[in-house]
C-alpha cells in the first residue's frame, strides 16, 4: 500500500532542480505539493492549531492541499523572500516579519517530517565563518582565513599568507547596467588594501595551490564525488571550460563530511574542496543548499534518485 503522506517541495517557481525531483516523486506515486513560501498570502494560505497533539491543519495552494499533521518529507530549497510591495515601508517590514515568524515557524515544527534541510540548519550552516570552524572540528584541511574589519590586520595577514585570496561572506545579487551580477571572488595584494576594508567584515583566506577541484554533494548516508579541471581560479565563473570525473572521497574525508553534516544536523550538502600539488584535498566551503544536479547530466551519477529515496524515506 502506498504511503498517503505528501512531499512538501518549498522552492521558487523557476528551479528547474526541483522540477526533475518533482518528476521523479511523481514517476514514484509518490504525493508532492509544491510551493513557493513567497507566494504567500497572495496564493498561498496557512491554517495551523497548536494542540497537545502538536501542529494540526492545513496549507492551501491553487491547486493543492497539504495536511500539516501527515507531511512525509520537506525539501526546501531556495524559495523567495516575502514581499508586501502594496503596503508602506512600515507596514511591508511588520507583514513580512509576521509571515517569515508564522509561516515559517509552522513549516519549521512539522511533526514526524523529515527534513532535507531543515531551514533552521540551513541558515545555521550558511555563516561561512561557522562553516571553516565545524570544518576543522571534524577533520578537514582548512587554509588559513582572516574575518576582519581592520585594513591593518588584512594587510598584514596577506603579506604573510600571499598568495591570498577574498571572498565574500555572503553573495547577494547587484545589480549592474540592469544584469544581475556578484562579487567574485579575487586574488588580492597588500597594496590593495585600504580603509575601505573599515567598512565591514572580510574574508581573506591563503590560495591553495591546487590542481584540481572537488565537488562533494551529500544526500543523506550517500555521497558523490566529482573532480572538476579547469585552470581557473573559481571554476563557477566559465562552466564551459570545465572537464569531470567521478572519483571516490578518501575515507577520512568521507567520514569527515559526515562529522561536519551531524553538527549542523543536515542531510543534503554540496562541499567544494581544492586538491593541492601534493595531492591534499583542502575544504573550501559547503552549500546546504547547492545545486547538483547538472553534475548528473553530466557523469550520470544517480543523485536525483538518492534524494527521492531519502524524500521517499525508503527503508
Amino acid at each position: 500500500m502506498n504511503d498517503p503522506r505528501p512531499v512538501l517541495v518549498v522552492t521558487s517557481l523557476y528551479d528547474p532542480t526541483a522540477d526533475v525531483v518533482v518528476r521523479e516523486l511523481h514517476g514514484r506515486d509518490v504525493p508532492v505539493v509544491r510551493f513557493d513560501a513567497g507566494d504567500f498570502p497572495a496564493s498561498l494560505s496557512v491554517e495551523a492549531e497548536i494542540t497537545q497533539d502538536g501542529i494540526q491543519g492545513r496549507i492551501d495552494t491553487p491547486s493543492r492541499t497539504a495536511d500539516l499533521a501527515h507531511v512525509r518529507a520537506l525539501y526546501y530549497r531556495r524559495p523567495t523572500g516575502f514581499a508586501f510591495p502594496h503596503l508602506a515601508e512600515q507596514d511591508a517590514r511588520f507583514a513580512v516579519t509576521q509571515a517569515r515568524y508564522g509561516l515559517g515557524g509552522v513549516l519549521a515544527s512539522l511533526p514526524d517530517c523529515l527534513y532535507v534541510n531543515h531551514p533552521h540548519h540551513i541558515g545555521d550552516a550558511e555563516f561561512k565563518p561557522s562553516g571553516l570552524a565545524a570544518a576543522v572540528g571534524a577533520g578537514l584541511r582548512v587554509p588559513p582565513t582572516l574575518i576582519t574589519s581592520s585594513p591593518d590586520a588584512a594587510k598584514a595577514f596577506v603579506e604573510r599568507h600571499a598568495p591570498v585570496i577574498y571572498k565574500p561572506l555572503h553573495n547577494p545579487v547587484y545589480r549592474m547596467d540592469d544584469v544581475s551580477s556578484v562579487v567574485k571572488i579575487a586574488e588580492v595584494a597588500a597594496e590593495d588594501i585600504d580603509h575601505r576594508v573599515g567598512g565591514t567584515a572580510h574574508l581573506f583566506q591563503r590560495r591553495v595551490p591546487k590542481t584540481a577541484d572537488i565537488r562533494v554533494t551529500v544526500i543523506g548516508p550517500r555521497t558523490f564525488c566529482v573532480r572538476i579541471d579547469s585552470d581557473l581560479l573559481d571554476w563557477r565563473t566559465d562552466y564551459s571550460r570545465l572537464r569531470y570525473t567521478p572519483v571516490a572521497a578518501p575515507p577520512k574525508i568521507e567520514s569527515a563530511l559526515h562529522a561536519y553534516m551531524d553538527h549542523f544536523a543536515l542531510l543534503f550538502g554540496a562541499f567544494d574542496f581544492a586538491v593541492d600539488t601534493e595531492g591534499r584535498w583542502w575544504f573550501l566551503e559547503c552549500n546546504p543548499s547547492g545545486q547538483w544536479y547538472w553534475l548528473e547530466t553530466e557523469t550520470g551519477l544517480p543523485m536525483c534518485a538518492a534524494l527521492v529515496d531519502l524524500l521517499e524515506r525508503k527503508p
